[in-house]
Parts: structure tokens; sequence; C-alpha cells
């Protein structure tokens, strides 16, 4: 198995081998270098963490996002489909133009429609996967946090600072623990459910308002925590109000999905006492 990711790698937990490798290591972009890399390595699975997810700055790099998040999953599929390796491939809730009534949720046949540069070439690359290769598993996921700067190391830290914090209140979705998000994969593996397209975040519905309290809660801090609107929080790029993802199809297939708020108090339970 081969991990592709642009972050420090972490092991993960499975009964093959598993080749870590970094943005050093290899250019997903690199048609020729992908080819060689795994017909070198001739791995079973591949899953391809690597993305550019600075959701704002790649409003001013449509090109740079696209090839990394459009075109590297593409060089991924020819490359696995050459060894007949399955590629796991993570995607995002922004394909999605994010209106939906917040009393829905969006399925795997819900209509595309991202609205951000960083939407638009995930969705790419969602196709390109589709278009390269027949074994694969696409994950959806949103709100993701685990190690490295996430949502809720910086609202502990900015309540700390600053005694409270102003967090957006009408942006619906789950909350995500990365462990339970790498969990909900090996179990799709172990299982070997058919490949395929499926929602794959905690379960749950909340907000980021929610959400903090949540955080807060669990960590016994008392911050003073000020709803805002996505009207006085203005970013470069449209954030969606509905990202609430329905995992209905990873259900039937009997895989474990914790809640948001389960996921977090695993994490809190780490994170605090690091």
């Amino acid at each position: 198995m081969v991990c592709l990711q642009n972050q420090s790698s972490r092991e993960y937990k499975n009964g093959n081998e598993l080749i870590l490798t970094d943005v050093g290591d290899l250019d997903i972009t690199d048609e020729v270098a992908v080819m060689q890399y795994v017909q070198d390595k001739q791995p079973e699975y591949i899953i391809n963490c690597a993305a550019y997810t600075a959701v704002d700055k790649a409003e001013e790099v449509y090109e740079l996002a696209d090839k990394i998040n459009g075109n590297g999953p593409g060089n991924l599929a020819k490359a696995a489909k050459a060894v007949n390796a399955t590629l796991i491939h993570i995607s995002t809730d922004y394909v999605f133009n994010g209106d939906l009534d917040i009393s829905e949720s969006y399925s795997e046949e819900d209509a595309v429609g991202p609205v951000t540069v960083y939407g638009k070439t995930k969705l790419h690359g969602e196709e390109q996967v589709k278009n390269n290769t027949d074994k694969y598993y696409i994950f959806r996921t949103a709100w993701l946090y685990g190690d490295g700067n996430n949502f809720v190391r910086t609202m502990l830290k900015l309540g700390k600072e600053n005694g409270k914090v102003s967090v957006v209140a009408d942006q619906h979705g789950s909350p995500t623990y990365a462990e339970d998000l790498a969990n909900i994969i090996g179990e799709a593996i172990e299982k070997q459910i058919p490949y395929g397209l499926y929602h794959s975040t905690n379960q749950g519905f909340t907000t980021w308002y929610g959400f903090t309290q949540k955080i807060f809660q669990l960590a016994n801090v008392d911050y003073e925590i000020q709803p805002v609107t996505s009207k006085e929080f203005v970013r470069p790029a449209k954030r969606p109000k509905n990202s609430q993802l329905n995992k209905n199809k990873l259900l039937t297939q009997g895989i474990n999905i914790p809640t948001w708020e389960d996921g977090l108090k695993r994490y809190l339970e780490v994170e605090l006492h690091k």
C-alpha cells in the first residue's frame, strides 16, 4: 500500500505493508514520476491524501490548485490502473454549492455545483479518478481536524488569549476527526465494500458555533462565544451554508461511523494531555 500525503506521515493501520510518501518524495503532478514510482512499488492500494487545501488562497492560484487537486489524482488513477491497484481518494463537501436547505443533507447522487476554485478543482480530481480507473474509492469529507493546525486548537488558543471568540453560527456540517475518517477507510478496505463514491464525515450535524460550544464544554473552559453570521465574516472563498453529508450509503455497508461529539471527546482526551 502507498499513502500519498502533503503533511507529516503517520501510520495507517491495516494488514498490508505501508509505504508513506511526502511532497518531497513524489510530486503527484508529474505523470511520468508517478507511473514510475507506482510501477516500482507495485502497491495493492494507493491512498491519496495530497491536496491544495488553502481554500482562500486557491482563489488566486487556480492553475496551481487544479494541477494538484485535479491533474494529480488523474495521474494516480492511471498508475493505479497500470498495476491493478485500488486508488483511495479524499474529496470534499465543496463540490456542492452549499445552498441546500439545512433540513436536508447531500447524498452521493445529488447534483454537484462548486462555486469556489477549491471546490471546482476537487471536483475535477473526482472526475479524473472516475475516468481513468475502475478500482477506486472516493471519500468526501468535511470539517476535518487532527494533527497540525485545526479549528479545535485555534478556538482553544483564541479563547485562552482573549477570553472570548466570535464564531459563525449559520454554517452547518459535521466536525470530523481524522482518526475516524482513517478508520472508515480501513474498514471499507477490510470489508471490501463496492467501489465508488462515499460521503464520509462523523455522524450528526451542528454549526461552527455549536462545535465551539462543545469544544469548550469538553475542555472544561468558560470562554465567551459570540455567534456571528457569514455576512459578518466574509472570506475570499464562499463558505457553504450547508455542508451536511448523508452517510446512509456507508452505513448500509456496515461501516461504523462515530458521532462528531464522540470523535471530539476522544481527540481532546489526547490533545489536552500533551
